[in-house]
């Protein structure tokens, strides 16, 4: 007597990634239109598994392949489900250089629309004008990793679902609250809160104690922090070098968050 065995069949329950679509996802590469549709793009397996309880799934695009080796890892969202069986697909959404097999579409959550009062136990991160999207997701992906949940940015800092920062962040970008608000506006409506500013003639930042609390503004990549967030500044703190007469004009904006985050948090 013959054994019946079950064959999985991904036509049965998944629908195909046409080519329409997949184009529509790959235009997200561009803030224009990630903010029109309000979507953005997570790559990788293990991101997309760590962002489904931070963000709104809308489609999990993966190759076939990997459909059929993870049958039943996806029972609960296979309506949203987008089979891609066609070669190359994957890469018209893909920004890496090697394409996943797994690729989430999320919805962008709504920022805020007021200025927040905050809480004075707290420590906020801002984010004064940063432009590489690596230097954001790796500042995000260090917060999440130091404890600090509330970070600031300025509007003219890098879009966060950037798919270079969300990459960066690596899977750190729904574990960390980020608004993008006017900063001055923000420090204005809480005076109460210390505003640490990291300036070139700042206090040496190992002065600093572990639970501080306030404001850490960290400045744009080539020209540091704006003169009217520099005049807001209570302290002044900075990351001495080891060498006086023979170091970079800087240090590059994620290291040195990482270094005082690992200081004062």
């Amino acid at each position: 007597m013959s054994k019946n065995v079950f064959t999985f069949d991904i036509n049965m329950q998944f629908k195909e990634l046409s080519k329409n679509k997949a184009a529509d996802f790959g235009s997200l590469s561009r803030k224009k239109i990630r903010d029109s549709k309000s979507l953005f793009i997570i790559e990788g397996e293990k991101c997309v598994a760590d962002s489904l309880n931070c963000f709104d799934l809308v489609n999990l695009v993966c190759t076939k392949e990997w459909l059929e080796a993870n049958p039943t890892r996806l029972d609960k969202i296979s309506d949203r489900v987008l089979v891609a069986k066609e070669p190359g697909l994957m890469k018209k959404i893909s920004s890496l250089s090697s394409v996943p097999d797994v690729i989430g579409i999320f919805s962008k959550p709504r920022q805020p629309l007021d200025i927040p009062i905050l809480d004075k136990d707290s420590l906020y991160l801002l984010l004064d004008e940063i432009q590489d999207p690596g230097n954001l997701g790796t500042i995000i992906r260090t917060c999440n990793w130091f404890g600090v949940k509330n970070v600031f940015a300025s509007k003219g800092t890098v879009d966060i679902y950037n798919q270079k920062t969300v990459q960066s962040a690596m899977g750190s970008i729904g574990k960390v609250n980020v608004v993008y608000c006017d900063l001055g506006e923000l420090i204005t409506k809480n005076r109460e809160l210390p505003v640490f500013g990291t300036l070139l003639e700042g206090e040496n930042y190992t002065n600093l104690k572990s639970g501080t609390t306030g404001f850490l503004i960290m400045g744009n990549e080539g020209n540091g922090i704006s003169p009217h967030l520099k005049s807001m500044v209570t302290k002044a703190i900075t990351i001495p070098p080891a060498n006086d007469l023979d170091h970079p004009d800087s240090l590059n904006v994620a290291i040195a968050t990482a270094i005082i985050l690992s200081r004062i948090c």
